[in-house]
Formats: structure tokens, sequence, C-alpha cells
């Protein structure tokens, strides 16, 4: 699979939109500031692919962007407070529309912020994964804010929190530094291929 190769294709406001599901899709989920837009750009070796804001919450739709074989989906993030309730129904009618759907889903990136424990909606969206039997991985960010001491610490703690199941993979990464993509992209190209 071809990381650099990547175009973006579209964005969706509302569910009903959504395209169907031709290729293996590639999801992207995590609280509004996870840093899902600095960690799709870094994959796939771009500065401006996936729109960074300093203010969490920028992305309000679902973006879908594709590279030969594959479909990357950018979920909204969730958790956000600074939003109108309508705009979190919105987002939460996108999010849980997406999975509802027939689609091809190769693989689940469920992304948490590895300096803190795990918030109430990263328990959710794990436990909802679990129980959907969807394929997914756990994906740690902002490596780069810790000690290879302190990271590895979180790994423990997180694992433990989340009630990860032995076979679920959990990765360390660090888009400030391009740590850990390697890994990231590896179990991609096997989840796309299998």
């Amino acid at each position: 699979m071809n990381f650099n190769n990547v175009t973006f294709e579209r964005s969706f406001g509302i569910s009903s939109q959504l395209p169907p599901s031709t290729l293996p899709e590639v999801a992207f989920a995590g609280r509004s500031n996870v840093g899902k837009s600095s960690m799709l750009n870094a994959l796939f070796g771009r500065k401006s692919l996936a729109k960074v804001s300093q203010k969490p919450g920028k992305t309000s739709t679902i973006n879908f962007f594709a590279t030969e074989g594959a479909r990357f989906v950018d979920l909204p993030g969730y958790g956000y407070a600074r939003v109108a309730k309508s705009e979190k129904g919105r987002w939460a009618e996108l999010i849980e529309g997406y999975f509802n759907q027939d689609r091809n889903f190769a693989l689940v990136v469920s992304l948490v912020d590895i300096r803190h424990e795990a918030q109430q909606l990263d328990l959710n969206m794990i436990n909802f994964l679990m129980e959907a039997g969807l394929p997914f991985a756990v994906v740690l960010t902002k490596a780069d804010k810790l000690s290879r001491n302190q990271q590895n610490k979180q790994v423990s703690v997180l694992r433990r929190q989340l009630a990860l199941p032995e076979d679920v993979p959990m990765l360390v990464t660090s888009s400030e530094k391009r740590e850990g993509f390697d890994a990231l992209r590896k179990l991609i190209t096997q989840a796309c291929e299998g």
C-alpha cells in the first residue's frame, strides 16, 4: 500500500449522504483533542491533507481519503464541550450512522491521548467496538510529551483501564516526532490485505 499516494475524496455532513463501501475502510475515531488530523498527516507524510486546528472539535464532517486499494475515514471527534447541543447531536448521528451501515470495515483506529487516564468516552468507544465485533487497534497519541518510562507505565495503565483483550494491538505514536508510524502502516496494510 502506498501511503504517499493519497487523495482527499469528499466530506459528508449527514450519514445518509455517505458513499457505498467499495474498498476496505480504515476509520479513525477519538476525542476532539486527541490529535486525529496530525496523526493522519503524519501517516501520509503530508503537512495539510487533514486540517489541523488549535481549537478542538474542528472536524465536524466525515472526511474520506483514498489510496490504492483502501479508503481512510476521518470521523468527527467526540466529547468537545464548546459546540451547540444540536451540533453534538449531528456529530453523534454521523458517527453512529457510519458504524450502522453495511461497510467494509478493515480496521478502526481508536485514538487515545497517552498523557491521561482513559475517559468515559474512550471506554464507550472501545466497548462499542468490542460488542460490535469490529476489528480495531488502540493508538496512543502525543507520546513525545512523556519520557520513555512514563510511556511504558501509561501503556500498562491504559490497557488495563480499557480492558483490552491481548490480541488487540496497542501502538504508541508521536505525530510531532513521527514515531510509531512504521508499525501503524504495517498494521493497516495487513488489515486491508487480510
